[in-house]
């Protein structure tokens, strides 16, 4: 039997190396993974073939290697290397991005020295970029739903929570793992947990969605009053993965209704139109639906300090419908909004970073055309976002319209002076 044709040939990617890191052979399998041929490597010194790359300044791949073979040499066992980043240059030129998993094991000869080492590699790269890549797609992710002013979560099939926002954290003082599982329940009116469980019971069999009214406990010990929507996250198999959620404080409006109720008898005949109107005006801030580009709000990202649009989402487009947005600055695709000074505002934050925070804001806008102008009233942010090097790139956008909400509480006052006036 031909040994050295049997280990060339072996399927695994093996380089047998001497001590002074001479390659003594190699297979088939790691020619091919290293992109060598035998008349490139077979003979040569192993790290002067694998230099560290020079477009990498913090490369020491060489040393930890070499740290390795020691010690595989010394200490006369098998060594094993952590996933280990190591570019290889590209017999075109240029360097190869490469993620590594390896191990080093000793050969002894009858004295109990070691003769040489077989190192065994596998090359990871694709398992480890995915890696990056999700946990990319996760921050991303959690950077938008911290950036809503709802509390956002998703759970799972069973009504268990995997993942709460940083808004769940600030407004319970909890932590997310108080809060994940069936932590959540804790914070929730023990008078309301019977009757969401019952809508909850309802949706799930049919992967419906469902809203309720409850009270949840904030950090203060105080409960106040939320909207709770949740949706199911469909795959493209029509497989329900988990479901999204989202809790839109409500305790304000909640207690001026009831107590303009309580004041005056008259507004009772009322009481069922402003539960509507309060439904309707929630129901139009949909949930985080399909996580970004359903938001349960309108949202944009805006690039460059010219505010270009990079991101529309569909609530967005539907202030302007069949406008184009995407690729044109605010100026440009939105003369009216800029003559009001909303673009000096999204300017002072791209300069300065600082948060714009604003609540039931008049706007005029063509829904149309620049020139066919309604009223809205809006609650909105503006958002600096950062690029890896800290510097302002852009601004998100993100806010609801509550024009029914603002028309709603004019009505009730308008309502509740006039009852003053009769009275008097």
């Amino acid at each position: 039997m031909d040994l050295h044709e049997l280990f060339v040939n072996i399927p695994e990617a093996l380089v047998a190396i001497a001590p002074d890191y001479t390659v003594l052979e190699a297979t088939d399998k790691y020619l091919g993974l290293v992109l060598r041929t035998r008349e490139q490597l077979i003979g040569r010194n192993l790290l002067e073939a694998f230099p560290d790359s020079p477009v990498d300044a913090d490369s020491k791949n060489g040393s930890i290697l070499r740290q390795s073979i020691d010690r595989t040499f010394r200490e006369k066992t098998v060594t094993y290397f952590e996933v280990l980043r190591y570019d290889i240059a590209r017999p075109e030129g240029g360097y190869e991005t490469r993620y590594w998993e390896a191990s080093h094991t000793p050969v002894l000869d009858q004295d109990g020295n070691v003769k040489y080492i077989i190192r065994r590699t596998a090359n990871v790269t694709a398992r480890e970029l995915a890696k990056k890549a999700q946990l990319e797609s996760e921050n991303k992710f959690r950077f938008m739903t911290d950036a809503v002013p709802q509390l956002i979560h998703t759970a799972d099939t069973q009504g268990n929570v995997t993942y709460v926002n940083q808004r769940w954290i600030d407004y319970t003082g909890l932590s997310s793992e108080q809060l994940l599982g069936t932590g959540w329940r804790q914070t929730f009116h023990p008078d309301d947990l019977a009757a969401l469980q019952r809508k909850m019971n309802q949706a799930w069999p049919n992967n419906q969605e469902f809203q309720a009214e409850v009270r949840i406990r904030n950090k203060d010990g105080n409960y106040r009053w939320h909207v709770v929507k949740s949706l199911p996250l469909v795959d493209l198999d029509g497989t329900v993965k988990l479901r999204v959620g989202s809790n839109t404080d409500i305790h304000d409006t909640k207690l001026m209704v009831q107590e303009l109720l309580e004041s005056n008898e008259q507004l009772a005949l009322l009481s069922d139109q402003i539960q509507l109107a309060l439904q309707k005006a929630q129901a139009e801030r949909s949930t985080l639906e399909r996580l970004i580009m359903k938001a349960p709000a309108f949202f944009c990202i805006l690039q460059g300090p010219e505010h270009r649009y990079h991101l529309v989402n569909p609530e967005y487009q539907k202030l302007f419908p069949g406008r184009d947005l995407l690729h044109k600055t605010v100026a440009e695709a939105l003369p009216e909004v800029a003559e009001q000074g909303f673009v000096q505002i999204l300017d002072k934050v791209y300069q300065t970073g600082e948060d714009f925070v604003a609540k039931e804001v008049p706007i005029l806008i063509g829904r149309t055309s620049a020139q066919d102008l309604e009223q809205i009233y809006i609650n909105f942010t503006y958002q600096a976002l950062y690029s890896e090097t800290q510097q302002i790139e852009g601004i998100l956008v993100f806010g609801y319209e509550v024009t029914e909400q603002v028309k709603c509480t004019q009505k009730l006052q308008e309502l509740e002076n006039q009852s003053k006036n009769s009275a008097s």
